[in-house]
């Protein structure tokens, strides 16, 4: 076992490339037990992680497309960690995965690789069933880690291999978040995160990349193998192409059998989104999103004062434990219509709730962007009162929509807080949430969102709402937001489809011969 320390006449990727090169043995497939041999682009990352210009490196992100050896390359550098030349005394180190079958597969490899090499065999111990490692003559330990266990927190890693990280879905993930921030007591810890991509801008890892390309901290490096999203001169079933998100195409990734793939989403387009994710390294989701993270970007501008125009809402009460949201629209002189977006969620357990839904609830009330009363529910009562004392004493509501799943538990509240029955029954609308009623609705606001006739301001829970959003058909091709199929809360979305279903979206046609008659 080399010294944990750096050679003078090298640099300690090159000792790293060099140790896993004349110790380790590839665990399986078509050159079981030979000797690894690192590709280029291997040790060209290898290179990028260890000898960072800039500063030491504390994170490091490789993504690439699918079976182009990830969960293997994960496996040789924990070794190195663990008794090799980047091995620290008595320290920890851990692999992190959504599953216990990802995180089985990362701890199978090493421990293959350990027992086939003649030279760290025999200093190591492997205990199968914690799925841990331990080197005594360093005092080092390796276990794996899963989502589905419950998250061990008190540790203190010095290495940690995140593993398919992008199969987190929203911005969340609590062991992640443990075992990030139990490095705190190392001098210098570091993390790898090696992962096909998330399929959406809000989930984790999309993130995380997005913070690594935009160069902030030097200490994070990046390498993300994909084919841009973007660039219609590509030919996406193409080799070249495929190369491109492909690193170990033509070495131990078989061309025929990707080609094969490549040919299988040409033919059949329902299998084109999974073939751009998997293969291609593509943030793309595989179902039908309602609208893309551009289209709405696109209308993000701020948003103007509404106080005293006509609006129209739409209320989606969900239940009193959950998301409540209510979107309000007004059009400007030129047309454009402007969004006021509020939400609630009851403030008990918090934290527990955003871990459930994945989503930053906790962030988003301290920035303003939804309320949280104190106790267990939103109440009607609460909901009531405000939109007496907030909504229609500040605009000229024409119609609100709801649905009346939840309705007749609100009315007496209305009633209560100053509403008469009168006013209920001339402004607030019954609005279906079937095909017959959110299908016309749908199309005019995705008409609106391609026209860029609505500014929505960038409100984080409106966007994550809409970015969760699918769209499900009937036979006649209606359509309607689906909640079953969403990937996560949707409520600002749906109320937003109901205000826009009972505005006057298109002006009155003037009938002049009868003006003049």
């Amino acid at each position: 076992m080399m010294p944990a320390s750096q050679a003078a006449t090298t640099s300690l990727g090159n000792e790293v490339i060099n140790w896993i090169q004349q110790r380790l043995y590839v665990p399986e497939g078509r050159w079981i037990g030979t000797p690894v041999r690192l590709a280029d682009w291997q040790k060209r990352e290898i290179i990028r992680i260890y000898d960072n210009p800039r500063r030491r490196t504390r994170r490091a992100i490789l993504s690439f497309a699918r079976k182009n050896g990830k969960t293997a390359l994960a496996a040789m550098l924990l070794l190195v960690h663990l008794c090799g030349p980047t091995s620290v005394v008595n320290s920890q180190l851990y692999s992190t995965a959504q599953s216990r079958d990802q995180a089985a597969l990362l701890f199978a490899l090493a421990a293959k690789m350990a027992r086939m090499s003649p030279t760290i065999k025999d200093i190591l111990i492997i205990k199968d069933g914690l799925k841990q490692i331990v080197c005594p003559e360093r005092g080092t330990m390796y276990r794996a880690l899963s989502a589905e266990a419950s998250t061990a927190y008190g540790l203190s890693p010095v290495f940690v291999v995140h593993d398919e990280l992008g199969q987190v879905r929203g911005p969340r993930s609590e062991l992640y978040e443990a075992v990030e921030t139990a490095t705190g007591a190392q001098e210098a810890p570091l993390s790898i995160i090696i992962s096909t991509q998330a399929p959406g801008d809000g989930d984790l890892l999309s993130i995380l990349i997005d913070d690594a390309l935009a160069g902030h901290d030097p200490a994070t490096v990046i390498a993300l193998y994909t084919v841009p999203k973007d660039d219609d001169t590509l030919d996406i079933f193409a080799r070249d192409t495929i190369a491109m998100a492909n690193p170990a195409l033509g070495n131990f990734l078989n061309p025929a059998e990707v080609l094969a793939m490549a040919d299988d989403a040409r033919r059949m387009p329902a299998r084109e989104a999974a073939y751009r994710n998997l293969i291609l390294n593509q943030r793309v989701e595989a179902v039908s999103p309602f609208v893309t993270p551009s289209q709405w970007k696109a209308c993000d501008a701020p948003t103007a004062d509404m106080t005293g125009r006509e609006v129209f809402g739409g209320l989606d009460l969900s239940e009193i434990a959950d998301l409540t949201a209510l979107e309000l629209i007004g059009r400007d002189d030129s047309g454009v219509w402007d969004v006021a977006s509020t939400f609630w969620l009851p403030g008990d357990n918090l934290y527990d709730k955003a871990n459930r839904d994945r989503a930053p609830y906790d962030l988003w009330m301290r920035q303003g962007d939804l309320i949280c009363p104190p106790g267990p529910v939103v109440s009607y009562e609460y909901v009531a009162r405000y939109l007496f004392d907030e909504v229609f004493a500040r605009y000229r509501v024409g119609k609100l929509a709801f649905d009346k799943w939840n309705f007749s538990q609100l009315k007496p509240w209305l009633l209560q807080a100053g509403f008469s029955e009168q006013v209920i029954k001339d402004k607030f609308v019954e609005f279906r949430q079937g095909w017959q009623s959110m299908s016309p609705a749908i199309r005019e606001l995705e008409t609106l969102i391609l026209t860029k006739k609505i500014r929505h301001g960038g409100n984080p829970v409106l966007t994550s709402c809409m970015m969760n959003a699918v769209v499900a058909r009937d036979p006649a091709g209606n359509r309607k937001l689906d909640k079953k199929k969403s990937t996560g809360r949707i409520d600002g979305a749906v109320a937003l489809v109901m205000a826009v279903g009972v505005a006057p979206l298109r002006k009155p046609v003037i009938d002049i011969e009868a003006l003049i008659g």
